[in-house]
């Protein structure tokens, strides 16, 4: 169980508009880079499969090691053109979750059943269940056996209200994450807009921004290390 299950969006566009949306690339590559070169093997899957569109903003923020991760043909081909349907996925074969960010999550993150139970799945198996920026998303709707929601009493964070009125977003979301976080129960912290931060609270790490996925994902090997 030394995998890491990296979640991507199939959203292409903001509903509603014709503007495009997608996967934030640095949040996948940022996060990829850290847990791959600490050793750990990953996977992609998206709600539906198949083909994970890039948002064309997140395109001007890439360093040298994101260029080189998305130019590699595994990246390519494994996440974006053949990222996994959630029905493949063997949750026992994942020592964690990740859901990436980009605003196209918002819509096809949130009430995925599937996803939801391969995330309590990884959960009650003591794997680490992870995100940053928009893909708290991911997060905000999964419930224990209990009926309880996953994030009721954690410290989490994610996409900040003041961080989508700053990105012109506001309108265009179906929800903001924020709220809902703190609606379901949940303890959210925050720092600084556009600043890297990351929160662990037990099994959950959860990162607020797109500058914040090399932070979950050094915090998560560490707790793989450490668990080893």
């Amino acid at each position: 169980m030394t995998k890491i299950l990296v979640v991507l969006t199939n959203t292409t566009r903001y509903h509603g508009t014709t503007d495009p949306t997608g996967l934030w690339l640095g949040e996948a590559t940022e996060f990829v880079d850290e847990v791959t070169k600490a050793g750990f093997d990953v996977d992609y899957v998206s709600p539906k499969g198949g083909f994970v569109p890039l948002d064309p903003r997140s395109m001007k923020y890439v360093a040298e090691s994101d260029m080189k991760i998305y130019e590699s043909s595994d990246f390519q081909n494994r996440a974006l053109m053949n990222s996994m349907n959630p029905s493949q996925i063997d949750s026992k074969e994942y020592a964690a979750i990740y859901y990436t960010g980009g605003h196209g999550v918002m819509w096809d993150f949130p009430n995925n059943h599937e996803l939801q139970k391969i995330t309590m799945d990884i959960y009650n198996q003591g794997g680490y269940v992870t995100s940053v920026c928009h893909g708290i998303a991911g997060l905000l709707n999964v419930k224990t056996a209990k009926g309880d929601y996953l994030i009721k009493g954690k410290e989490i964070t994610g996409f900040t209200t003041s961080e989508e009125i700053l990105a012109n977003k506001r309108k265009v979301v179906p929800f903001l994450n924020q709220k809902v976080a703190s609606d379901h129960g949940a303890i959210f912290r925050k720092k600084r807009a556009y600043k890297s931060y990351a929160v662990q609270d037990g099994q959950l790490i959860t990162g607020q921004n797109p500058f914040s996925a090399r932070a979950v994902g050094k915090m998560l090997v560490h707790q793989l290390k450490q668990s080893k």
